[in-house]
């Protein structure tokens, strides 16, 4: 993201002007990182409700544990602010990239070191554990699918479930050129359009597409989800009419029906139609994001500001690569031998996954994320500094 001008920052809940850029540091939006952190730390609880309770899509654990059935809405959400945080840097420069293949560069330098790191401890986890749930044994086929990001139009056996969207993002960046070039030639509606009608049609003509209960796999519904990322990123340069907008207002109400119909129809029904579902929240999620980057509401946006998120945040990539197999393990082979499935096996293997995952999380990072972060590609050491949050997008 580009480097913003510095301004005094507005008081709490009083929409900036213009050239306050709410930021804090080079660059950083004020709470995206919490997102990013609250939305990884969801996917790993999310799995380790699903190794405890089996019966997916069902719910089969306590209703009031329900809402961990949806791990996907969260990989939803990764996806409308992956979008989101790559378009600021050219919202705030007229929609101009700034070169397609320096864009390609620095999205390779920043995601395929950590994702290969990955790709090999996964590797070695499931080929000496073969029995281990949501992976398969991998054979020489699943090295070359997944170390070409290919999984996800390529069958092979998967040494880490949580991959698919890693390939689904990939494939999302090489069209975000595209998608600048048009919205600064034709506009936000047009662009969005141009997405949307297309993916929308085929759904309406595939309905084995649009209803297969699948929470893994390329789904074309992600790309208008990414493309309102994109374009709800245009309020960080919009005029103060705009940006005064109660952004946080409207995505409560663009959220309000679509959690309802989630209730009411329950997890096998959504599970089933997640190409609609995802579709439908994916404007409350730009709609909420607009808001976050005016500081709306001013309550939430100070705690995922807060160190703790902010951290998370900063390593969730790595977390997301990472936590599963460590979710596995211990489900399978520490938890589950003495408990069983059940609630007392969901809190044992929370209690004991989610700061593994964590601390495991943190030092891969620093390892494998962080340097590739603070370097872009070609720069000398000595010149390297801390980058926006475009650099942290995964």
């Amino acid at each position: 993201m580009a480097v913003v001008h510095a301004g005094a920052p507005a008081a709490a809940g009083t929409p900036p002007s213009p050239g306050d850029r709410q930021c804090s540091g080079a660059g950083r939006v004020v709470g995206l990182d919490g997102i990013r952190g609250l939305a990884a730390l969801y996917v790993v609880v999310h799995h380790c409700w699903l190794l405890t309770f089996p019966g997916y899509p069902a719910n089969t654990g306590p209703g009031w544990l329900g809402w961990l059935v949806y791990g996907r809405l969260a990989v939803v959400a990764f996806i409308v602010l992956s979008g989101f945080s790559l378009a600021i840097s050219p919202a705030r420069d007229a929609w101009r990239l700034g070169g397609t293949l320096r864009f390609a560069r620095r999205r390779a330098w920043r995601i395929l070191p950590p994702y290969w790191a990955a790709l090999a401890v996964s590797l070695v986890i499931a080929s000496v554990v073969p029995s281990l749930p949501l992976s398969a044994p991998p054979t020489l086929r699943s090295v070359v699918v997944y170390g070409l990001l290919m999984q996800d139009v390529v069958a092979a056996p998967a040494p880490n479930g949580a991959f698919w969207s890693i390939a689904v993002e990939v494939g999302l960046y090489l069209v975000f050129p595209v998608l600048v070039l048009i919205r600064r030639r034709a506009g936000a509606v047009a662009t969005l359009a141009a997405v949307t009608v297309p993916v929308v049609v085929i759904g309406l003509l595939c309905r084995d597409l649009s209803t297969t209960a699948r929470a893994t796999g390329y789904t074309l519904e992600l790309a208008p989800l990414f493309t309102a990322g994109v374009l709800a990123a245009g309020v960080v340069a919009a005029p103060e009419r705009i940006r005064r907008l109660p952004w946080h207002r409207l995505a409560a109400l663009a959220a309000v029906p679509v959690l309802l119909l989630v209730v009411v129809q329950g997890s096998v029904w959504t599970v089933r139609h997640y190409y609609w579902v995802d579709l439908a929240a994916g404007p409350a999620i730009a709609l909420f994001l607009a808001a976050v980057a005016t500081r709306r509401p001013a309550g939430l946006v100070r705690l995922l500001d807060s160190r703790p998120l902010r951290a998370i945040g900063g390593f969730s990539f790595s977390l997301y690569l990472i936590h599963l197999p460590i979710v596995a393990l211990i489900s399978r082979r520490v938890v589950a031998p003495h408990l069983g499935s059940g609630l007392p096996a969901f809190w044992a293997t929370l209690v004991v996954a989610v700061p593994i995952c964590l601390m495991a999380a943190r030092g891969f990072a620093a390892l494998v994320e962080t340097p590739f972060q603070r370097r872009r590609p070609g720069e000398p050491r000595t010149t390297a500094g801390r980058r926006g949050p475009e650099e942290k997008t995964g």
